[in-house]
């Protein structure tokens, strides 16, 4: 199986003006084969593959005008042509909507590193020409510090896959994949169903206490308000500034909104945070199998009074991590019908209650069962779940 490890960067200002270039390289790569595929469509010329591209593209460094591209790496320009080549096909496929030309204000620069050129040891991350010059005290401008010893194993035997360079606004990043031996051993245990909501983020089948919304904490309804303030002194400050139609952003605009970009990174690494460690956990019981929903999200979000609340739960970002943990340790991840009715049916007799409506947070049935409603669509879903497991 393949691990993807990202861990984030500590460059020096000389390094962070480097890897802003090289993204810069990357996006003109990208846009030019756009325009290059573009064009030959409108000539009705048949598809250029990326090889042809690529052979075009280094006769296109040769010249005067794009010679600057030579001090950049080779590999950076050849994956943002094949990259942009993918995106053409998969829109003919049907697959994705037409790729965009990248913009410098609005995309997020990031970049390829080669696999056999790039170099990790326990602190540091060496990336390919990010000096020209032969001088050693200037190679090593060409080793960029980790902000996590150790996180990422090296060696002779660990070959790198997809190595990439990202920022993300405040930050640089590098993903790697690696890959590592699959888990024999199969879980036995008790399977799991999970109910995900907005009172409570997740309510397991095998555990009476639920997990806990992270948004109704102290901590993160502190930020939020802090939040709220600053985004509403940014409002003032563009509207005293304004001329007609036109805004004038001043510094201290730009002050005050690289404090908002912290403040928003800080609450989504809070809830993403938050995301690892329920799943661990869920997946640490290492169950036989586990059974969510099938939610209708872009459904529930039409809901004004309920969106934010819905959006702040990250529900996909959830399912997603649940996705390839339990890939990675062998556990059968099963999605039940959207049309399920898992809180409308009793847990004990099967019977459906048709009448139950959201504000009913106890489920109530004839047979006698008295159960809070999200702990008795979590059995529910468990039941599910053995039903299909035993087919």
């Amino acid at each position: 199986m393949i691990k993807g490890i990202k861990v984030m960067l500590k460059p020096n200002n000389k390094q962070k003006i480097k890897l802003f270039q090289s993204a810069g390289v990357s996006r003109f790569a990208y846009n030019w084969t756009l325009s290059r595929q573009q064009e030959n469509y409108k000539n009705d010329g048949k598809f250029i593959s990326d090889s042809e591209l690529r052979k075009e593209f280094t006769k296109l460094k040769q010249t005067e005008e794009y010679k600057w591209l030579n001090n950049y790496s080779n590999n950076i320009t050849k994956q943002a042509i094949k990259d942009a080549c993918d995106a053409y096909l998969k829109f003919f496929k049907g697959l994705s909507k037409f790729p965009k030309f990248k913009s410098r204000k609005r995309s997020a620069p990031k970049f390829y590193v080669d696999t056999e050129k790039i170099q990790f040891n326990k602190t540091h991350v060496k990336l390919e020409k990010l000096t020209t010059s032969g001088k050693r005290n200037k190679q090593k401008l060409n080793w960029l510090g980790l902000c996590e010893r150790g996180r990422i194993p090296y060696g002779e035997k660990i070959k790198y896959i997809n190595p990439r360079v990202s920022f993300d606004g405040l930050n640089w990043w590098i993903s790697v994949g690696i890959e590592y031996e699959d888990t024999k051993e199969i879980p036995t245990n008790e399977g799991i169903g999970i109910d995900l909501g907005i009172e409570k983020l997740a309510i397991c089948s095998n555990v009476e206490k639920p997990y806990n919304n992270i948004n109704k904490t102290k901590k993160v309804k502190k930020l939020e308000k802090r939040k709220k303030r600053l985004q509403r002194k940014v409002s003032r400050k563009y509207e005293k500034g304004r001329e007609g139609n036109c805004y004038k952003k001043t510094n201290n605009i730009i002050k005050l909104e690289k404090k908002l970009k912290f403040l928003n990174q800080r609450l989504t690494n809070i809830r993403h945070n938050y995301s690892h460690q329920v799943t661990s956990e869920i997946i640490k019981r290492k169950p036989s199998f586990i059974v969510v929903e099938d939610l209708n999200v872009s459904g529930m979000m039409k809901n004004r009074h309920l969106s934010k609340a819905i959006q702040q739960q990250r529900f996909y970002e959830f399912f997603r991590q649940l996705q390839y943990k339990s890939e990675w340790n062998n556990i059968k991840l099963i999605v039940a019908d959207r049309f399920f009715p898992s809180s409308k049916r009793c847990s004990e007799c099967g019977n459906i209650n048709k009448d139950l409506k959201l504000k009913d947070r106890i489920y109530r049935c004839s047979c006698g069962l008295k159960i809070d409603r999200d702990k008795n669509a979590s059995l529910n879903l468990k039941n599910y779940g053995q039903l299909v497991i035993n087919q």
